[in-house]
This record gives C-alpha cells, sequence and structure tokens, in this order.
C-alpha cells in the first residue's frame, strides 16, 4: 500500500490477508511513510509488515552508489523510528526492467552503497537486504550476495521474470475484492516481515 493503512483499517480486519507492505520513503516524498503509529497498530490487528524502500526507484539514472549509501542510512533511521525489530529486512525497490549494463554496473553500486550504508549506522547486522524488482535484477543480487531476500515484480514481461523462482514475496496485482489502492501479494514463510512489540494501538 503506497498509504495509511489506518485509512481503510475496517477493510483490512476483514480482508483475511496475513501482511501489509508499506513504505520507507525519502522525507520530500508527497507520499507517506509507515509510521510508529501505524506500525503498532498493524501489529496490534495481527498483520507482519513487509518494509520497502522507495525513493526515485523507477529513474536507471538514480541508481549509484552514493544514493545507495544515504538510502541505507535512510532506511535505517525510518525502521528504528518505528521499533523494527533487528533480524527482519528492509527490501529496497528497482522499479524498471533493467538490463545487464545496469544491473551489473549501477544497481550492484547502489547495492554495495546500501550495505555500506547500514553499516555506517550501525544497521547492517540488525537488518537483512532485500530487493524488489525483475527476475533478472533479484537473482543477480541473491546471486552475488547482496541481497538475502527477493521481492519479484508483476511485470511479466520484464527480464527474467518467468525464469527465478527463489522469491521470497511475488507480487500478483490487484484484488477486485479490495476498494483501496494496492498490490496483492503471496509470500514464503520467511520473507523478513515483523511486528513491533508497541502495540499501543490497534486498528
Amino acid at each position: 500500500m503506497a498509504t495509511d493503512a489506518r485509512d481503510v483499517s475496517l477493510e483490512l480486519k476483514s480482508s483475511g490477508l496475513d501482511f501489509v507492505g508499506r513504505y520507507y520513503r525519502d522525507p520530500t516524498s508527497r507520499w507517506p511513510t509507515l509510521s510508529p503509529g501505524e506500525a503498532a497498530a498493524l501489529s496490534a490487528a495481527g498483520f507482519k509488515i513487509a518494509a520497502i524502500w522507495e525513493s526515485h526507484s523507477q529513474k536507471p539514472e538514480y541508481f549509484s552508489y552514493a544514493s545507495g549509501f544515504a538510502d541505507g542510512v535512510n532506511a535505517y533511521r525510518q525502521a528504528r523510528a518505528i521499533g523494527q525489530p533487528v533480524g527482519s529486512a528492509i527490501y529496497f525497490a528497482v522499479d524498471y526492467n533493467a538490463q545487464q549494463p545496469d544491473i551489473y554496473g549501477p544497481i550492484d553500486h547502489y547495492f554495495r552503497g546500501v550495505a555500506n550504508g547500514l553499516a555506517s549506522v550501525g544497521g547492517l547486522g540488525q537488518y537483512r537486504i532485500g530487493v524488489y524488482g525483475s527476475g533478472a535484477v533479484c537473482g543477480y543480487l541473491r546471486g552475488a550476495r547482496l541481497a538475502q531476500y527477493a521481492w519479484l515484480s508483476n511485470s511479466t514481461a520484464w527480464s527474467g521474470y518467468h525464469d527465478f523462482t527463489r522469491w521470497n514475496i511475488k507480487q500478483l496485482g490487484i484484488s477486485p475484492s479490495l476498494s483501496f489502492g494496492h498490490d496483492r501479494n503471496e509470500a514464503t514463510d520467511d520473507y523478513g516481515g515483523f511486528q513491533v512489540k508497541n502495540q499501543y494501538t490497534a486498528l
């Protein structure tokens, strides 16, 4: 979901869903980031949370070591602010159909930057790194051990979609039974999801 889950709390309660994917974002984004209150409300209602960092991820020119470093630092700070527990994952989005030159170059460098950004603030040992993207992107980053989790995009025409099977979360499209903006996803048993401890507000 791109918006605060509390805005559709009644519908979520009756949805039968197990987890909700929410975003950490650049502070200048017009979309709301996952907040402590929202994380607590989701956890109290029994949902797990899958956290994803997204910032200009649809732009090939955005990806660089420096961008990754900054995003790693900022994602760590937001994760700490909501009480995301140690050992869970933060996914970082690559939201375009990247080809080999970009995957082996800027995207590789970006994820090395993410790891070092997390390490610089003490977060590399606390949070595991995930990637959202095409099968080609997910496959390369998992193989290079630059990501421990993979969230496969539902863009079936993107490179590697049909060949990549090592996903932890797989995007499936929208559900006709839900009225709010969303993407439906399927997850394996271990996908880096979490609940926060301070469950002081229920949905």
